[in-house]
């Protein structure tokens, strides 16, 4: 049953229900309206901030040890946590760096005003560490700023990108940012006005004179960034000559080294694949050494390199007989076939070795080569692929470890052969 509780003005009996929706609701709307106030965020205000900070800088003016105090001090009034990455504009380019068509306001106390000279890099690089030593939760603010500032450079001056790149290398070699920020200059703009390559290569030659070469090598190797540094070149000039000048005329002749050491597996691995396809295409001989030796030459791959590639690579070609007794017949045949590319690229005694080592390895790796060792050593006398000379020299000290005792035995008598008895037929050897 319903409760009545009260009287209408005419005198009707009322349910609580509809007076409750009649009576104005006393205290709790106004507490309601206390509760979105306080719930409701402040304004983002960054040009506010900027006000602040400016105030304080343009005081303390270039006194680097005032600028800190007051850095140190605003934290507590100013909020850094939302506007850190306002506040690095501000201590690198002396003002917010996008205004928004707000006027643009500036200070002298910042990096792109001091001096160039590595005293003055140096005094900023105090005031930024401070600052963070103060603020630790600024670190990665300032990572993240960096990272956006990079892809400013190119409304930069050429003094503010000189300046940026120095204070670059020193914040990256204290470990105020990782080495990786580095990788957002391969943008296709910076990259294509040479902007990237200018700034990467001012940040390498600072480090180097500041920490050291052993210093830079290790922090590219970490930021993974050795590996990339055709990418900094515009597509118009990627070649390895234009890389080479351009590092060798800033200083940088060992970067030019690391890159070599880096790209190297690489044309390798290329180079393989390359034979491989015109092995398989059944092209002749005769082009496939002109395509190999002029591959070579551009990456600069070594000849006994080389002919350790064509072993593998022509020995890859067939799927290998699982009866011992079939397979020396099976591989004499097929390598007859290539001794002509061999002895392309076995015109040195290092190469000869190496060649010799390959075989070795090879069967000592497949056991059912073991015994065929001699047979394609002998092979490869006949055609003069391997010389005399160089045969004995791994007979007596070049050979390896693997198998050693087998093979040394298997060749016991072609090698009293050759020492003693030069004059003889090689037909006994067939």
């Amino acid at each position: 049953a319903t409760t009545y509780v009260q009287l209408s003005s005419d005198g009707t009996r009322v349910p609580s229900y509809c007076m409750s929706q009649k009576t104005e609701k006393p205290v709790l709307s106004g507490q309601r309206i206390k509760t979105r106030k306080r719930d409701e965020k402040e304004k983002y205000d960054p040009a506010g901030f900027r006000d602040a900070v400016l105030q304080g800088l343009n005081k303390a003016g270039t006194d680097l040890e005032a600028v800190s105090k007051f850095l140190d001090t605003a934290g507590s009034k100013l909020d850094y946590r939302r506007y850190g990455e306002a506040l690095f504009d501000i201590l690198i380019a002396g003002g917010l760096l996008a205004q928004d068509g707000d006027k643009p306001c500036k200070t002298n106390a910042c990096v792109f005003e001091a001096s160039a000279d590595m005293d003055s890099m140096h005094n900023y690089e105090q005031v930024f560490i401070k600052l963070m030593r103060r603020y630790k939760y600024l670190e990665k603010m300032f990572e993240d700023e960096m990272k956006k500032i990079l892809i400013f450079i190119k409304g930069f001056t050429e003094s503010e990108r000189i300046k940026l790149a120095r204070m670059t290398a020193l914040w990256i070699s204290n470990g105020s940012v990782p080495p990786t920020v580095l990788l957002v200059l391969i943008n296709e703009h910076l990259v294509k006005d040479n902007l990237a390559l200018d700034f990467l290569m001012e940040v390498f030659v600072t480090w180097k004179q500041e920490k050291g070469l052993a210093s830079l090598m290790t922090a590219l190797k970490r930021g993974g960034i050795e590996s990339r540094l055709m990418e900094f070149v515009p597509l118009n000039k990627r070649t390895e000559e234009h890389f080479r000048a351009a590092f060798e005329e800033r200083g940088l002749a060992d970067i030019v080294k690391l890159h070599k050491a880096q790209q190297y597996p690489q044309a390798k691995r290329d180079l393989q694949l390359q034979l491989e396809e015109q092995l398989s295409e059944g092209r002749a001989i005769k082009d496939i050494v002109a395509d190999v030796k002029d591959s070579a030459a551009k990456n600069s791959i070594a000849e006994h390199e080389v002919v350790a590639l064509v072993w593998t690579t022509v020995m890859s070609q067939v799927e290998w007989n699982k009866k011992e007794e079939l397979v020396a017949e099976q591989a004499l045949k097929h390598l007859k076939q290539y001794t002509a590319l061999f002895g392309a690229f076995t015109t040195t005694a290092r190469s000869e070795l190496a060649l010799m080592l390959k075989i070795q390895e090879f069967c000592y790796g497949n056991m059912n080569f073991m015994k065929v060792f001699q047979k394609i050593i002998l092979l490869f006398y006949k055609t003069d692929v391997l010389s005399e000379e160089v045969i004995l020299k791994w007979y007596k000290e070049g050979h390896s470890v693997k198998g050693k005792m087998m093979f040394l035995d298997q060749m016991r008598k072609f090698i009293e052969w050759l020492q003693n008895a030069e004059e003889e037929s090689e037909s006994g050897w067939d």
